[in-house]
C-alpha cells in the first residue's frame, strides 16, 4: 500500500510562488500523478495530470502558470505554481493512480494548504 505526502504549501502574496512536492513511500513510475485542489465550500478539481510517458495536461485556470512534473527515481512529483491568485487558495491533494484491465487503483495525499493573500 503505497503513501504519499504532500508537502510545499504555504502563505504567499499575490504574483508569487511556491514549489509543492508528493513524496511517495514506494515505487510509482507506472502511475499516473495528479494535483487536486479543494477550496471551502467547492467541489474538488483536477489542477494538472502527468502520465507515466511524462505527458502533462492542465486546467485552463492555470494553464502557462503552473507546470507538474515528476522525478521518478526520488518518486516524487512536484507542482511548481507560479503568478499566483487569490483565487488559487485551497487545500491541494495529490493523487497517483494505476489503471488495468483489471480495474483501478488510486492513491490520495493528505493535502497542503496553499493561501495566497496580501
Amino acid at each position: 500500500q503505497l503513501q504519499f505526502m504532500e508537502s510545499g504549501g504555504g502563505l504567499v502574496q499575490p504574483g508569487g510562488s511556491l514549489r509543492l512536492s508528493c513524496a511517495a513511500s514506494g515505487f510509482m513510475a507506472n502511475y499516473g500523478m495528479s494535483w487536486y485542489r479543494q477550496a471551502p465550500g467547492k467541489q474538488r478539481e483536477l489542477v494538472a495530470l502527468i502520465s507515466s510517458g511524462g505527458t502533462t495536461n492542465y486546467a485552463q485556470s492555470v494553464k502557462d502558470r503552473f507546470t507538474i512534473s515528476r522525478d521518478n527515481a526520488k518518486n516524487t512529483v512536484y507542482l511548481n505554481l507560479n503568478s499566483l491568485k487569490p483565487e488559487d487558495t485551497a487545500l491541494y491533494f495529490c493523487n497517483a493512480a494505476l489503471t488495468t484491465p483489471f480495474g483501478a487503483r488510486e492513491y490520495w495525499g493528505q493535502g497542503t494548504q496553499v493561501t495566497v493573500s496580501s
